[in-house]
């Protein structure tokens, strides 16, 4: 049993496409959360200072917010869910030379990373939405002569057309920097992948390629008018590192780990004799 290290499955394939793409993608990677904290500090920075245009992005029902932010988990597991089935299995069955139910199982088995990032998404809300409701309190208009109600969420006061005022960890900050992060971590099959140019499976890998790096780009994009136009800096700030605090715990510490998603299958390689390569 040999074990091939990152290189050797570029020169298994010997494409340009697959070495630019790999490259690219750890360019991309390695400087990204310091890119994010600093956008973070630095948007805020020109908010504060009154610094900003107006800009249509300022208003919340713009398109790009409505259409993708709002249901930015959604995009990103639509669009991962096949690239990392159909791209996993492809490394199972040729470069690991497994049976069908073995690859069948190994890609069961990576997509359960997407059942963690959901949980990590729907448990990290409910957190940010019990934070606002604990540290938060309601501005309303009372009518005269009526005792003063005590609302317990932001939703009863928003009920009673109130304002609430409380602490609003950025959601938007959180989500767009763990979706992008995680993106970059699943594309790091590309450096192992190794198919025939003229096959339709190629063809749909690329396309899925190219819509989740133009996701990236929106996310990161949406994050630094978050930056610029929406939260306090500390609820900004806050937000960004739960996001990447999150993907910091799973790609770079459970998933390392025997009883967890594992990682995408050519850092897999690296680090367990259990996915070793058979000459």
């Amino acid at each position: 049993m040999a074990r091939m290290d990152g290189s050797a499955w570029i020169r298994m394939d010997g494409s340009a496409w697959i070495r630019a793409h790999g490259s690219a993608r750890l360019r991309v990677r390695r400087p990204l959360p310091a890119l994010l904290l600093a956008i973070a500090v630095l948007g805020s920075a020109l908010k504060d200072g009154g610094l900003v245009p107006d800009t249509p992005l300022q208003n919340k029902r713009n398109p790009l917010n409505v259409y993708f932010v709002k249901v930015a988990w959604a995009w990103t597991l639509w669009l991962l869910l096949p690239f990392i089935a159909l791209t996993t299995y492809q490394l199972a069955r040729r470069q690991f030379r497994y049976g069908r139910t073995k690859s069948a199982l190994l890609v069961l088995r990576r997509l359960s990373a997407l059942l963690v990032g959901t949980a990590v998404w729907y448990l990290c809300t409910e957190l940010f939405v019990y934070v606002e409701n604990l540290t938060g309190e309601c501005s309303i208009q009372g009518k005269p002569g009526q005792p003063r109600r005590l609302y317990a969420s932001k939703r009863e006061c928003r009920q009673d057309s109130g304002v609430w005022n409380g602490f609003d960890i950025s959601g938007h900050c959180f989500l767009l920097s763990y979706c992008a992060m995680m993106i970059l971590e699943e594309v790091a099959v590309l450096e192992a992948l190794s198919m025939d140019h003229s096959s339709k499976l190629r063809v749909v890998v690329n396309v899925l390629f190219v819509s989740l790096c133009s996701l990236t780009v929106i996310w990161v994009f949406m994050f630094l008018c978050t930056a610029l136009y929406f939260h306090d800096f500390s609820q900004k700030l806050l937000g960004v590192l739960i996001g990447l605090s999150a993907w910091y715990g799973t790609y770079r510490f459970w998933y390392l780990k025997p009883f967890s998603p594992g990682l995408p299958l050519p850092n897999i390689s690296l680090s367990s004799k259990k996915y070793s390569y058979s000459r």
